[in-house]
């Protein structure tokens, strides 16, 4: 099929996939209890994303059928009991002081919606970090003293970039642990608990990460996304530990996405100072376009930490929702994945020997990761409820974009270092500046 043909076919496929409803299904006791997603109407006949939890805990995703006239959760429920196994429950433990950073810039609508979610916790004891990253308008430090007052504190960072905002909030940060999210998420309640109570019944642990999952499955790119395995790692606990590693993962820790993202992370606090926080000249808002996150995880796991998994710890995303910003994704994902490698093997050059014997495995994953896979074998467009599998369907196009944003990476990252001097030398004088006038 001649290239045009075949982007034409793509486009067409990609314009007939329809909406999805998104749900949760709680299996407790006697009787289940079916609720809309956030910000979701209540579910209907068609296709329905579920999240189902047992005792309040998320335990797996399904994709569900509802046939006009039925009853919903009746159908969703028999589905979900046959499918769906139980949570591990663990003894109480008190989670450690935190504190939750949020970086943002000129999303305050989307920012009001995540810090509703995150003041809504049933943590015992934390503190919320607004990091204003290079704003242009007052409006993100208008909300926060409007709205939030005394709850959130505000903090602004004129060097652009998600790490510099990242490590912003680091410095100020009281917490025993810091945990991360992005603007727009919502948060489920119990996320900061789930996340961070790792941390109090293992002294070695250095980080840990969440489940995510889609807020809204209501545009073809959203559900494409979702259908290619999306953010999510499953929901199986699981501990990474650079002293035992694990054996079905010949390139670890270097497959750093498979540990987690950024939207759904936490470290601890001391751990993440001693590694230097996050390289600045990684992540979105620089040339580098990402992979602050995977930068994060390898430094500490390289420092002899462990990493905990747990897909107890639930924020609901908002995927991008147009083909533009699928395409824009594909590409800043390939250039971050070879951006923060590249970042790593310049901060620690003591890990290249490590990197080296593993290049030939790493260059056969990354191909894999970026593979085309038509939809027609798949059945259409996917499932949205399978997770970190890569046999879902991805356009041709996208796996394009990838690979070059894989080649482009290192070079990205060396230009966000050269961008991040330039910034640091205006920023610096600039304050020098105002310190003068003001004397």
């Amino acid at each position: 099929m001649a290239r045009s043909a075949r982007a034409q076919e793509e486009i067409r496929r990609f314009l007939d996939i329809g909406a999805v409803q998104v749900a949760e299904l709680d299996l407790d006791g006697d009787e289940a209890v079916l609720r809309p997603g956030p910000g979701s109407p209540p579910v209907t006949h068609g296709e329905v994303f579920v999240l189902v939890r047992r005792g309040g805990r998320p335990v797996g995703t399904l994709l569900g059928r509802v046939p006009e006239g039925a009853d919903a959760k009746a159908v969703l429920a028999d589905r979900a009991q046959a499918e769906c196994g139980p949570a591990v429950l663990g003894g109480p433990v008190e989670p450690p002081f935190t504190t939750v950073v949020v970086a943002t810039r000129e999303r305050a609508g989307q920012l009001a919606r995540a810090l509703d979610s995150l003041l809504a916790q049933d943590h015992p004891r934390f503190e919320i970090v607004v990091v204003d990253n290079a704003p242009v308008t007052d409006e993100t430090r208008e909300l926060v003293e409007r709205k939030y007052a005394e709850r959130v504190r505000y903090v602004c960072e004129p060097v652009p970039g998600l790490a510099a905002a990242h490590n912003a909030g680091l410095d100020a940060v009281r917490g025993e642990v810091v945990a991360f999210t992005d603007d727009d998420v919502v948060a489920d309640p119990r996320w900061l608990t789930e996340l961070t109570a790792p941390f109090a019944a293992d002294a070695g642990l250095g980080c840990s990460t969440g489940l995510i999952l889609p807020a809204r499955l209501t545009t073809p790119a959203q559900v494409l996304l979702e259908s290619h395995g999306g953010f999510a790692k499953g929901f199986t606990p699981r501990t990474y530990d650079p002293a035992h590693p694990p054996g079905d993962e010949p390139l670890f820790p270097f497959t750093a996405g498979r540990f987690g993202s950024g939207a759904n992370m936490a470290f601890r606090t001391a751990v993440l100072r001693s590694v230097g926080g996050f390289d600045p000249a990684t992540g979105a808002g620089t040339a580098a376009r990402g992979g602050d996150d995977l930068y994060g995880f390898v430094r500490v796991l390289a420092q002899g930490h462990r990493l905990r998994y747990t897909p107890y710890a639930l924020v609901w995303h908002h995927h991008r929702e147009t083909w533009r910003d699928l395409e824009t994704q594909a590409y800043g994902y390939g250039a971050g994945l070879t951006a923060y490698l590249t970042a790593v093997l310049v901060n620690r050059p003591a890990l290249l020997p490590a990197f080296l014997a593993r290049l030939p495995r790493g260059l056969a994953h990354a191909r894999s990761l970026t593979a085309v896979r038509d939809t027609d074998a798949m059945g259409g467009t996917g499932t949205p409820g399978d997770h970190d599998e890569r046999t879902h369907p991805w356009p041709r196009r996208l796996s394009r974009l990838q690979r070059k944003g894989m080649v482009y990476g290192p070079v990205g990252y060396l230009r966000a270092r050269y961008a991040l001097r330039a910034a640091v030398r205006e920023t610096t004088a600039q304050r020098a500046k105002t310190a003068q006038g003001a004397r």
